[in-house]
Parts: structure tokens; sequence; C-alpha cells
């Protein structure tokens, strides 16, 4: 699976506190189940639930409008800032839209939940037991300077990508090798059989122009994959980079020209004549911004200023609109809560972890300050039918027993729940029950501190915040551990410095997320898999190291059908429930969106994705009379 931060990201930052559910939207799903005629056979697409949806003659997705209007603006808003326009380097941080310059092999429909069709590539075939991967590239695809797109590229691409990322190292472990297979034709070689995921996740590799990387710049100097870079590079997508104002705006420009323009997964979208994102590092500021026609689109991420901010005269006249989507959710699932770094001492002990859980008043936030917007998370593929509930049975129960020495007792005979407060009484109660749990764990309170009684040591911990949004949701979860003698200290640092301190695991708890899409793979290694624990660059932020995990992990990668998938999935749900790797905290299942009134869409949109600005035009008697109301 992989996962972006919006329209054509390539943003570097971790997952804000409230936005991680935005990331939803750009979500490619994989995994078992792929459908093909047969296998030697060339493919238009793939599909990893059933068969594609689109024959091989299909002339474009059923949700754009084919006749819609080319031309205008989308001013977007960018929560951080950028320092580099390299794609694939481990560290820095990219500008959102980036991927708006780049084409890969395949591309996926926003109308399925695990389809990919060709871009670049034209058609892909490969063996009955998956061992490799060939694709037939477009004769016709270009660079933006005109040059073909080779097989060399995509071999360069891939090969550069892995030596230099240690994620997609990681992602791509089991591809042995890419190779030159034809004069239009590119191969990839696994270590395994069996892996059905294997040939679609590497139809998404990023494909980079090696002739323009290993050029010289400008100024005559040679420039490097290796290093950062703000020389604007050579794309093959429907944009190019128009202007950049390093750390503050970038500009995206559509080529008139495209050679993709075409394609059946091109037609109806690439609407706009420019994107435009402006950075902003204060939330408050943005929001001023937005409220001054600053920016267009906002994904609103705070509950309390949907249900109370938007009462300013845009909005009253209705050049504003105001909107809520279940789009981007029906085929995605999320997990967001404050995460403890097991690499830490003081919480080794799953005791500890739950405790934590124990104080969380989340009844007490709906009502207070979420407006009643919001549902408690009470599993890692939250809102999917992948989700565990109850207890085991069927073929759930069996891949479990199959696992009973490495996993916790309690996923056979209790089913996984937060605990639930919201009055005096019940908190008292959870209090009660955590203080319990501590002392089993070791501590004994001495004053008003828990003290452990084999180390001496003090249970307390500090919880690192990607800015101050979360902190009203923090500090009241601070109060209670300290009525129970743990004392959290809340820290909120610029994004910068957040995700460089989470990239080197220098810190004691965070609060972030993951998306899940419906169809679980290989990416599940890097969320929660052993060897993901101690690398930088994994998103296995907790540290996860559990044998039990990694064999469910790998159940869930080989499974042979959906039903074995659902399974497989719900069990490793469950054991990562019952580990208390994480204090769940609450999502919402519909993205709030405000919109300054100058666009259209198609009359109905894609069943996954909101579609903006990917679908949407600019719609010139709308904007007109936005400015005539100003």
């Amino acid at each position: 699976m992989r996962c972006q931060t919006g329209p054509g990201s390539f943003k570097a930052a971790m997952p804000t506190p409230a936005l991680v559910l935005a990331s939803l939207l750009a979500l490619v799903p994989m995994t078992a189940g792929t459908a093909f005629a047969e296998h030697d056979d060339w493919h238009h697409g793939t599909a990893l639930i059933g068969s594609p949806r689109y024959p091989a003659n299909f002339e474009r997705f059923d949700y754009v409008n084919p006749d819609a209007p080319k031309g205008g603006i989308a001013r977007l808003a960018d929560n951080g800032s950028f320092d580099t326009l390299n794609p694939i380097l481990p560290k820095g941080d990219t500008p959102l839209g980036l991927g708006l310059m780049y084409d890969s092999l395949m591309t996926s429909a926003l109308d399925e939940q695990s389809s990919m069709y060709g871009q670049i590539a034209e058609g892909l075939r490969f063996p009955a037991d998956y061992s490799s991967v060939t694709f037939r590239l477009r004769p016709e695809a270009r660079w933006h300077d005109g040059e073909p797109i080779t097989p060399g590229d995509v071999v360069w691409s891939f090969n550069q990508a892995v030596a230099i990322n240690p994620s997609q190292r990681f992602y791509y472990q089991h591809v042995t090798k890419a190779e030159v297979s034809g004069e239009r034709e590119v191969t990839f070689s696994f270590d395994q059989t069996g892996n059905r995921e294997l040939p679609h996740i590497v139809g998404q590799i990023l494909v980079l122009p090696q002739h323009w990387w290993e050029g010289k710049g400008a100024k005559g100097k040679d420039r490097s994959i290796e290093s950062g870079t703000l020389e604007p590079p050579l794309g093959s997508g429907a944009y190019r980079i128009k202007s950049v104002s390093p750390g503050k705006t970038i500009v995206y420009e559509r080529v008139e020209d495209y050679w993709g323009a075409a394609l059946p997964v091109s037609i109806g979208h690439n609407n706009l004549d420019e994107v435009r994102y402006e950075s902003f590092l204060d939330a408050t500021v943005e929001f001023e911004a937005f409220k001054s026609d600053i920016f267009d689109w906002r994904n609103e991420n705070e509950a309390k200023r949907w249900a109370t901010g938007y009462e300013f005269p845009a909005v009253r006249k209705s050049q504003v609109i105001r909107e809520e989507f279940e789009n981007p959710y029906r085929d995605a699932g999320v997990l967001v809560g404050f995460i403890p770094n097991l690499r830490r001492e003081q919480f080794a002990d799953w005791r500890v972890r739950r405790a934590i859980n124990f104080a969380f008043d989340f009844e007490e936030l709906k009502r207070t300050i979420f407006f009643g917007q919001y549902d408690r998370i009470d599993s890692f593929f939250y809102d999917l039918p992948l989700k565990s509930s109850g207890l085991p049975e069927g073929k759930e129960l069996e891949i479990l027993e199959s696992v009973r020495d490495l996993v916790p007792e309690a996923v056979f005979t209790t089913p996984y729940t937060n605990p639930v407060a919201g009055d005096p009484q019940k908190v008292r109660a959870n209090l009660r029950s955590a203080i319990g749990l501590l002392r089993e764990a070791g501590y004994a309170l001495q004053g008003n501190k828990q003290v452990h009684k084999d180390t001496g040591k003090t249970l307390d911990f500090e919880l690192l915040l990607n800015g101050p949004t979360i902190e009203r949701v923090a500090l009241p979860l601070q109060l209670n551990l300290k009525k129970i003698g743990i004392e959290m200290r809340v820290r909120s640092v610029d994004t910068p410095q957040y995700i460089n301190r989470v990239r080197s695991r220098d810190f004691d708890m965070i609060y972030t997320g993951w998306a899940q899409s419906s169809s679980p793979g290989n990416e599940q290694l890097d969320l929660w898999g052993s060897k993901a624990a101690n690398s930088e660059t994994s998103r296995n932020y907790a540290g996860i190291n559990d044998a039990g995990v990694d064999a469910l992990i790998q159940r869930v990668i080989f499974t042979k059908d959906r039903d074995e998938l659902i399974a497989a999935t719900r069990a490793l749900d469950r054991v990562l429930l019952h580990n208390h790797f994480v204090i769940p905290s609450y999502t919402l299942r519909k993205a709030r969106i405000a919109r300054w009134d100058r666009y259209s869409h198609p009359e109905t949109l894609p069943a996954f994705a909101i579609g903006f600005p990917e679908v949407w035009w600019w719609d010139e008697e709308k904007a007109a009379k936005v400015e005539a109301a100003r």
C-alpha cells in the first residue's frame, strides 16, 4: 500500500494529528485475490479483488467529465515547509503536488477498491507462480524534454530508489533484480513465489529520467540523485513546475503537449491550468488566509472550528461552500492514537500501556470539545470489514490457533474493548483499574509518584506533538495520569523537528496514525514487522518486535483468496489490539471540506475519492459570481 498526503503528493512529513485521515485520499490498495485470464498473457490492468472493472478497450473512467473545460487555477495549502525537490531522498521535506509531475508504470482508478491500469506501461504479464513481472512500455511515452521514457529509465529509477532510500529498499525487499528484457520491456524478478501483490506494487515505482539526473544543471554543475535540490526536475506527467519560492510556494503548470493526455486513464483529468501550494506553519494563520481568499480549498481538521468558525461573510454570501464527503473513507480504514515507543523501558510491559488507556476519557472530550463529531477507534483496521470483533471463530480462530503460543491468551477469551468513561464515577473506576495494572507491573505509589519496586525508577515520559493541535486532547489525559502518579510532559514542536525526532526514534510517545486499505499486504511488514522496528524510515513507530505479529503478517501476505485474507487480517488486528501497542483515539468518517465556489465536478464523484483537483474543473460562471459578491 502506498499512501500519500494529498493530490499528487510526495510530502515527506509525518501525519499531522487530526490530518492523518486526509492521507487516505490517495490510497492504492493491494493484496491477494488477483484475477486474470491467463498468467502469461499481456494484461491492460490488474485487480487484487476480483477482476478489473474496465475492459482492455475502455475509453475513460466512468466518473470523469470528458468534456470538462481546461483552465483556471487551484490554490491549495501545505501544512509545513519544503527544502528539496528530489522525490526519493529519505530525508528532507518535499512539497505537496510533486507527484503531479510524474507518471508511473500503472495508475489507479478512483472507483475501484484495488485496481491499476497501464500508464507508462501499455501492458504487463507474469508467470503463474508470480516469480516475476514484465512491463511493456508505450512507444509514445515521453519526458517533458521530448526524450522517450525507456526501460533503462525504469531500471535505473528502481535501483536508485532502493540504494538511496531504506524505506523503498525495505518495501521492495523481495525484488531481486530489475533488468531490460526487450526493446520496450522491463522485468522484475522476485525471491519468493506465491506473493500476488508483488507484480502489482512494482507497477507503482516512481520512474525518473536517468539522462536528466546524470546531466548538468543550469550552472554547469553535475546533478546528483543522492542530493537534495531546488532545481525544478524533469518529469513526464501532466504538470511541470512553473515557479518555486523555497519553503513557501510552489506552482505547477499544465503541460500543453503532455504525451499521455489522450490515454483512457487521463481523459477528464488534469483540467486546471495551474495548481499552486502555499506553505503555512501555523494553523490559525492558515485558516485566516483561507478566509481572506488566499487559497481555495480547505480540509478542516478541527471539530470546534468546523462547528463555530465558519460564520464569516463569504460563507453567508455563499462564496464559500461547506460540504462533507464520505467518499475517501468508503475503502479506507485508520488507526490514530497515542503511540508509546516500545524501545523505552517504561513501556515494555503491556499493563503500563493498558493503564494509560484507562486514563483516557474520550467520552468527556466528545461532549466538551468535539461537538459530538468523533467516534472512538477500536481496531487497527477501523471501519473496514477486516476489523475484528467479538471472539474469534471459523477460519480466523483456526489461524490464531496456529500461533497460539506466540500471542496473548486474552485473544481467545476476551473481546477487545476500550475503557468507557464520561462521568466522575466511571473515571474513578477506570483509574482504579489502571492502578491495579500498574501494581501488577511492579509499580507502587510513593507519595504522588509511581515507582518501580525493582528499579526505583519513576513512571514518567514525554508526549511529542507535531504542533499544538492535539494539546487540548492531551492535557486532560495528562491530568488523569497525574492522579495515579504518572507524569506525562506535553511538548509541541514544529514539523521539521518533529519529523527528525520521529525518524531517529528520539521520543517517548507520539500522536499520529496509519491509513489502511481494504486490501492489506506487504506494507504490513513496514507498519508492524520486527525487521522494521529499528529502521528510521519505517512506519513501525512503536518499535513492535513480536513473533506472533510477524507470523500473522505472513498469513496476510500469502492468503489464497478474499475470505482467507479477511480472516487473517482480523486475526492480526486482534493480536495487535491485545498487545496494547497503541492507545487508540478517535476519528471522523467524513472529509469536512470548505471551498471557494469557483469549481465544478462530475455529477457523480468517484466512489472512493473526492477527486480534487484531479477531475474537477474551473467554472468561469461560478468564479464570476464569487468576484461579483466581493
